[in-house]
């Protein structure tokens, strides 16, 4: 069986027809969705991109192969993952699997995909490489213009120096895009893989539509802003919430840009998932002329969401939204019956999958499950909720969060607690953790949770041991061992 892995970053689940969005035109991927298996609640394990793609190599939670923050930013923990870590390609590669990767990396620093076993050009960094050689040489072999922005879209921070950069037009048509290089050389290591008939694994991760949205004019003015609806979430107050959610609204510079640049905004992440949904495509059609497609599963997810100005916020960070932790989750494995599957499912089952359908192994993918049951319209058991964790981005931050059908709670040992009900307040604006009449749930799920984790061996159920309404202990967490026998306080 082929594998072919399509992955896009800080990609919101609303940007996509197949998902609900009647503006957006996303044909191929709703064609990828209609032909396979469709999971409605889709979650990364962490919101941020090193955290998340190491979940995927390794099928551990962040936790685990504790790899827990991008470099960039990083505040002292692990660049790179354990040299006895897991990972799927090597499993694959003992069963003479060719390897591709092509696109964003963003695993570590002194290893990159090449050190997993991935044939494709090393693209380190977070965002689109303009500069890197092999992409400067795609441009001068096709005569086609360099990388050149104009326009700019930012705000101002707290300080009153200019703000990250959101947006800005590029000077280059469609061709020249970075994304249509990335989908160029996954098509040429198609071509590659297909004529030597030995069995492949080709991922092809793009770099948008994660910020800044850098598009050509025919993407950047595709959408007319009266289309785009506001997220009821603009409405956040961030009161009863922690205090680092409204500092991260400012560090984003939501309050110093004009609601009609937010809207245009939206408008113009659209068109940079139209346009990677085109290159796509392309990878798409070139798989049906080879003639792969019915030997070939395909998937097609993302690290993490995005907030495009949902509860006054860009980008990702320390608040445990569905903005940002749902994610597209599509799976289409030949003679799999089209479905929409409800389960919770997370990127990091896509690990134990893969391996499945390469006949692996899948115990090593410790945090997996395999999603095979469920592309095949089985109906296994299959846990009720849902784990995510964070460790912190500009500085360390811990949180937890489990949700269930209804609610979601997440333990932020710094601050407040957060626990929303999804039924009555979808978009996660009213915190209801104080509130006399949640107690019942809010113990149900503190209690869920310190089981789960401690199941798991995160150490974090040690917090919460002392602090929350857990149950009976079964161990003494008081440091009694101390005390001399007879002693009395």
């Amino acid at each position: 069986m082929n594998l072919l892995f399509l992955m896009t970053d800080q990609h919101r689940v609303d940007t996509l027809g197949c998902y609900g969005n009647p503006h957006v035109a996303t044909p191929h991927l709703d064609r990828l969705a209609a032909s396979g298996t469709r999971f409605e609640r889709c979650y990364t394990p962490t919101a941020i991109c090193t955290p998340a793609r190491a979940s995927l190599l390794t099928g551990q939670a962040p936790f685990r192969h504790r790899l827990l923050a991008n470099y960039e930013r990083n505040v002292g923990y692990l660049e790179d993952l354990r040299s006895d870590a897991f990972t799927f390609p090597g499993a694959l590669a003992e069963r003479d699997y060719q390897l591709g990767l092509v696109g964003k990396w963003h695993g570590g620093t002194h290893r990159n995909a090449a050190s997993y076993g991935f044939d494709g050009p090393d693209l380190p960094g977070w965002h689109n490489p303009v500069d890197h050689p092999d992409y400067l040489a795609y441009l001068d072999e096709r005569g086609l213009p360099p990388y050149r922005i104009s326009d700019p879209v930012r705000g101002t921070t707290p300080n009153g120096n200019p703000g990250n950069l959101l947006a800005a037009r590029l000077h280059q048509p469609a061709e020249a895009t970075f994304e249509h290089y990335l989908a160029t050389r996954a098509i040429e290591h198609l071509d590659a893989y297909a004529a030597t008939g030995r069995p492949f694994f080709l991922a092809t991760h793009f770099f948008g539509p994660h910020l800044p949205y850098l598009l050509p004019d025919e993407y950047y003015d595709m959408y007319d802003p009266d289309l785009v609806e506001l997220p009821p979430s603009i409405a956040e107050t961030f009161e009863g919430k922690p205090a680092v959610q409204r500092n991260y609204s400012a560090h984003w510079t939501f309050d110093t840009i004009p609601i009609e640049v937010t809207r245009k905004l939206i408008a113009v992440y659209w068109g940079y998932v139209t346009l990677i949904d085109e290159q796509i495509g392309r990878i798409l059609t070139r798989l049906d002329e080879l003639g792969l497609t019915d030997e070939t599963s395909v998937f097609f997810t993302a690290d993490h969401g995005e907030f495009t100005g949902a509860h006054r916020l860009h980008d990702k960070g320390p608040a445990m939204y569905e903005d940002i932790y749902r994610i597209p989750g599509i799976v289409r494995v030949p003679g799999a019956p089209p479905q929409v599957r409800d389960e919770f499912v997370t990127l990091t089952d896509c690990t134990a999958t893969i391996l499945d359908l390469a006949g692996c192994a899948t115990a090593p993918a410790v945090d997996s499950r395999s999603l095979l049951p469920l592309v095949r319209g089985e109906h296994p058991e299959w846990p009720a909720e849902l784990l995510a964790e964070f460790h912190g981005h500009h500085f360390p931050y811990p949180q937890r969060m489990i949700r269930d059908e209804r609610y979601k709670l997440v333990v932020n040992p710094e601050s407040v607690n957060e626990l929303y009900d999804l039924q009555a307040d979808p978009h996660e604006l009213t915190n209801r953790y104080a509130h006399p009449e949640m107690l019942p749930v809010r113990r149900r799920m503190l209690r869920r949770l310190y089981d789960l984790l401690r199941e798991r061996g995160d150490n974090f159920y040690h917090w919460m041991t002392p602090m929350y309404d857990v149950g009976a202990l079964d161990y003494d967490p008081t440091l009694s061992a101390f005390e001399p026998e007879g002693t009395t306080a």
